[in-house]
């Protein structure tokens, strides 16, 4: 996936009101953006980081300018809009970078489904008419130790719309559909994934309920630069 964009580059100063941050130009300028991303994006978004943002041509936003890109201490690239998830994956697939995912024939997105009003990320149907359902969760929550190992978690809030979504899926698997959770890991930092029982036990619960039921869980991680972000490859997946 291309930027629509060119990225512009600016040091953040805060991120605030979830929707907002602050950030100063080269030239000292101090500009409000808007950000897409409703998590807590803990390690994410820093005072001091460098950041990248692009520019709409839409006149009639309050705020034309969207955080896009957040880069730590460390030169880790960081995607922290979280509205891109669904095209980075939708274009893996078509690109059949998702050796699990290759066979499908159609893709749609946000179509309504299941008991509790829901609609799926993306719905693949194959040569045969068989759905299968892929609800998709960005990852960009990293364990900071000393170690360094790269263990990454999600969510890093606690999230009752995640466990609906897990709910869905255990539906959609019990009426003979297959079921998928994809983890897109967009923080070049994250090496492998876990449930962060740490933020929200519920959550992890539900997952150990999922992988029960036979709902898969797919961990893939991007490449990520500030031209473009692409499906890359496959991480492990750690429920315990």
């Amino acid at each position: 996936m291309k930027f629509s964009s060119t990225l512009q580059s600016a040091t953040l100063i805060k991120r605030y009101k979830r929707f907002l941050a602050d950030i100063e130009l080269p030239n000292g300028e101090i500009r409000t953006i808007h950000c897409a991303n409703t998590g807590a994006m803990t390690g994410c978004a820093e005072t001091g980081f460098k950041v990248h943002y692009s520019t709409s041509d839409n006149l009639k936003r309050k705020y034309p300018n969207s955080l896009e890109l957040c880069q730590n201490e460390k030169g880790d690239m960081i995607c922290v809009n979280t509205s891109l998830a669904n095209k980075i994956v939708s274009e893996g697939i078509v690109d059949k970078v998702i050796p699990e995912l290759r066979h499908y024939q159609t893709i749609q997105q946000e179509v309504k489904y299941g008991d509790e009003n829901s609609r799926i990320d993306l719905l693949l149907t194959d040569e045969n008419h068989v759905d299968c359902y892929i609800e998709i969760k960005s990852v960009t929550l990293l364990k900071q130790n000393e170690q360094g190992d790269g263990q990454g978690y999600f969510p890093d809030a606690v999230t009752t719309r995640g466990l609906k979504h897990l709910r869905e899926l255990i539906s959609m698997k019990q009426q003979g559909h297959r079921a998928v959770l994809l983890f897109l890991v967009q923080h070049q930092g994250i090496k492998k994934l876990s449930p962060a029982r740490h933020v929200d036990a519920k959550y992890a619960d539900g997952i150990q309920h999922a992988l029960d039921a036979g709902v898969e869980i797919l961990c893939y991680n991007t490449y990520i630069d500030v031209n473009m972000i692409v499906l890359n490859q496959p991480l492990p997946f750690l429920p315990l």
